[in-house]
């Protein structure tokens, strides 16, 4: 499972980023989770709101920090 987190490097950014390694290593599996920080790229999924979690090409939240749960979630459905 491919994830990535977009954003430009805001505080929000940044604790997407830690929180999704934290459900990805709580989960178990080969997932990578990969920063965007492009702005064509993140313009390119449609997000004006930073941060955005995006799961194997599709963007699956925008504009807040989601939870460890959340986002676990979010990867097994």
């Amino acid at each position: 499972m491919k994830i990535e987190i977009l954003g430009t490097g805001c505080a929000k950014c940044k604790t997407l980023e830690e929180v999704a390694k934290q459900a990805v290593a709580k989960i178990g599996g080969f997932h990578s989770v990969t920063k965007v920080d492009d702005i064509q790229k993140i313009m390119d999924y449609g997000v004006m709101n930073t941060p955005g979690l995006v799961v194997d090409g599709v963007v699956k939240s925008t504009g807040k920090v989601l939870s460890v749960d959340e986002i676990i979630n979010i990867l097994q459905n």
